[in-house]
């Protein structure tokens, strides 16, 4: 039930920081953010921590696990090269974990609130292509902005009369203030720094999309459905798109939105639905940096019944061919065995009514 509720605020709060960071395709933005949900049913709150390289997720956190977690593998050479690295990340979630349980508790008690409550933290900081740097924290509750930090005043702003609680509370506290703004255009920048260097190796690389191409038959009108899946391609951008003789053709046809996989490749697909008459005519056209010439997939047959009925018929056959020749090979067996066992009960009587 928690997992369900906290689903759809995180998606808000990332969505609109990946949006934020396709504004710059020069820049570069680490991203993290933290979800805490109230649930009646448990005694401590869920609590969730994701950490974004651009839009690339590469370490994950909850309150199952309590333990700070790779998502894809470039981020593991920075254990080898800081052996601390892994177990100082965890402890740093755990503290977020605690202290969240403690805000979400505080806020409960400011709004009165009871039941299933959402908090939330967004850290983003950027460096942009001239060297310039970027970036904002802000807190989220109920899936509203609650307090958000400028880091040119050094204040927290807050839209709110509960959150100017928290507000005076944290303006009031010497130095916090301050080591936020550090965090954010000196700690935070220069591990974007270190990130994008151990990812360098992946952004160089090209793989190319495996292209399969899957279909079925619509019963209602008989029309048909091809799905082309491309999987496993790096980097994000590819052109694919279905062709008739050679042109591209948009009628009909559903496009997928591109997504990462957990070793840092992308997966999209596209489907048509086409008049099988004319299925010859279709192609999926696939254009990608990791090819070296575009690739056109032809559509394929769709797989007939016809071939599985046979199959099952044969099965079938072979099965009461085994079921009958083990039927007569008993009945024979038995029909050998029944005069033996019949003399040696004669010869038995014989040799009681001897002795008798």
């Amino acid at each position: 039930m928690a997992l369900r509720s906290l689903s759809l605020p995180l998606l808000v709060l990332v969505g609109v920081a990946l949006r934020e960071s396709c504004l710059g395709t020069s820049s570069h933005f680490l991203k993290y953010f933290f979800t805490s949900i109230s649930d009646p049913s448990q005694a401590e709150p869920h609590f969730v921590s994701l950490g974004y390289v651009d839009d690339q997720l590469f370490n994950y956190y909850d309150s199952n696990s309590r333990k700070f977690q790779p998502r894809v593998p470039w981020i593991e050479k920075v254990g080898k090269e800081d052996p601390q690295y892994w177990e100082r990340s965890t402890q740093t979630c755990r503290g977020e974990e605690e202290s969240f349980r403690d805000r979400l508790e505080i806020l409960r008690t400011l709004y009165n609130h009871s039941g299933l409550n959402t908090l939330q933290k967004m850290i983003v900081c950027e460096l942009r292509g001239d060297g310039s740097k970027g970036g904002f924290l802000q807190y989220g509750y109920e899936g509203r902005t609650f307090i958000t930090f400028d880091k040119e005043t050094l204040t927290w702003v807050a839209p709110e009369p509960q959150a100017r609680i928290i507000q005076r509370k944290w303006d009031a506290i010497p130095g916090y203030n301050q080591g936020q703004k550090a965090y954010l255009e000196e700690e935070c920048i220069e591990w974007i720094k270190k990130y994008l260097s151990y990812r360098k190796g992946a952004l160089l690389r090209t793989e190319p999309p495996e292209v399969t191409v899957s279909s079925k038959t619509e019963v209602e009108d008989g029309m048909e459905m091809h799905v082309c899946r491309l999987h496993g391609f790096y980097p994000r951008e590819i052109d694919a798109s279905w062709t008739r003789d050679g042109e591209v053709w948009l009628q009909d046809t559903l496009r997928g939105s591109v997504a990462p996989n957990a070793d840092g490749t992308f997966h999209a697909w596209l489907s048509i639905q086409i008049d099988p008459k004319e299925r010859g005519r279709y192609q999926c056209h696939v254009e990608h940096n990791g090819l070296q010439e575009p690739l056109d997939v032809a559509l394929k047959e769709p797989k007939s019944n016809v071939g599985i009925i046979i199959g099952c018929v044969v099965v079938g056959l072979a099965l009461l061919g085994v079921i009958v020749g083990i039927w007569f090979f008993k009945r024979h067996h038995d029909y050998k065995k029944a005069p033996t066992t019949d003399r040696r009960s004669s010869s038995s009587s014989q040799g009681s009514d001897q002795t008798a």
